[in-house]
């Protein structure tokens, strides 16, 4: 029988059905046997394209984070590029919660979050913002999208009115929260994102008089 001319498999088939089992059934729940079943293939025809699961999810991680905008970077307004990469990264994340605790840790070897970082790092810098600030500010804005990616708070209340009458007398409308817990948890991303640029600002204030002394 002839070769078909197209490939049953290809980097691009692989990664988006490993999004999709990671997507459905959960990090911990991924295998590369899972995935080869729902590809209809055996195993081993995927580590000709991958080497292990973890470079697999490397490059999922790759295509999840080309969506991140840190092109704000280039214009030297610090303030709004942060706002900027913020809110495109939570939105990344947003899509796809299952697999951001494997992209709660450092960039590793991943070129596009690397290439991310760079831009941050160097846009922050030419801004005037001193080496170490620079490095800091990129992991708290992380640290605040990676925190609101993994968790709902809102969504983490009961229906029930009976549970918080009684005994949580500050709580009678907390069974309100959940039926509101996108928008309430979006505001809340909000708050803390603007209250963290309005403290960088603040002491982007004071080192520019520093300078001029």
């Amino acid at each position: 029988m002839a070769r078909p001319r197209i490939p049953l498999l290809s980097r691009q088939i692989i990664r988006d059905a490993a999004l999709k089992l990671v997507d459905e059934k959960g990090l911990n729940d991924f295998s590369m046997r899972k995935l080869a079943t729902a590809l209809s293939v055996q195993a081993p025809s995927l580590y000709s394209h991958y080497a292990n699961k973890d470079e697999l999810l490397d490059d999922v991680a790759n295509t999840i984070m080309e969506s991140v905008d840190v092109s704000g970077f280039a214009s030297g307004d610090w303030r709004s590029a942060l706002q900027t990469w913020g809110r495109s990264y939570r939105a990344a994340l947003a899509q796809h919660p299952n697999i951001v605790p494997f992209l709660a840790y450092g960039p590793s070897l991943r070129p596009i979050a690397l290439e991310r970082a760079n831009a941050i790092h160097g846009g922050l810098v030419r801004a005037g913002w001193p080496q170490r600030t620079a490095t800091l500010i990129g992991a708290s804005v992380k640290y605040l999208v990676v925190g609101a990616a993994m968790s709902t708070f809102s969504g983490g209340f009961a229906d029930d009115p009976d549970i918080y009458d009684e005994r949580y007398p500050h709580l009678t409308r907390a069974h309100l929260l959940r039926e509101r817990a996108a928008e309430i948890d979006g505001a809340s991303f909000e708050l803390a994102l603007d209250a963290l640029l309005d403290g960088l600002e603040a002491r982007y204030a004071a080192l520019a008089a520093n300078r001029q002394e």
